[in-house]
């Protein structure tokens, strides 16, 4: 079994419900388990800032599915949830970005894995920390730290999948 952390964000209409539904339809795959959950933190946008606030957690899933299988069922969920992509990092009703596939490094042209900006997004490293605290990078073997949290609120502190489901 691998195990994976999986970034998730929105922030257009209903941001919440958006956010309760891609873990669930994670958790409804066959091939994926949904079994630690963030809280959820609300945040500002990075990049194009012209947009609402985003909603954001992280999920660690233990999965059947390579990682390329993994970014496809990623972006099925998006796609099901009404994403469109225009503008680079704009406004949308959900993101699920691969964060950690196992200790494994990915360079290929559609899946880069540890995720590249990861270390420099608050809004990624302070929930993903929240569960898995003693995380490392996997290529420098570095533990993640958070250099600066400001901008990054609790919204909802988790209770568990099942609560959250």
């Amino acid at each position: 079994m691998n195990i994976a952390y999986i970034s998730i964000g929105s922030n257009i209409g209903d941001r919440l419900h958006h956010l309760v539904e891609a873990v669930r339809a994670l958790q409804s795959h066959e091939r994926i388990e949904v079994t630690k959950l963030s809280s959820i933190y609300e945040t500002a946008p990075v990049g194009y800032t012209d947009q609402a606030d985003f909603l954001n957690l992280v999920v660690c899933v233990a999965t059947s599915l390579d990682p390329y299988e993994l970014l496809a069922a990623c972006q099925e969920i998006e796609i099901g949830l009404g994403r469109i992509r225009d503008i680079r990092w704009g406004p949308r009703t959900a993101d699920l970005d691969i964060l950690l596939y196992n200790n494994d490094n990915i360079e290929a042209e559609k899946l880069i894995v540890p995720h590249p900006r990861m270390g420099e997004r608050a809004f990624v490293l302070v929930p993903l920390l929240e569960i898995a605290p003693a995380i490392r990078h996997p290529v420098t073997g570095v533990p993640f730290n958070v250099a600066d949290d400001d901008g990054v609120i609790l919204w909802k502190k988790a209770d568990g999948v099942g609560r959250l489901l």
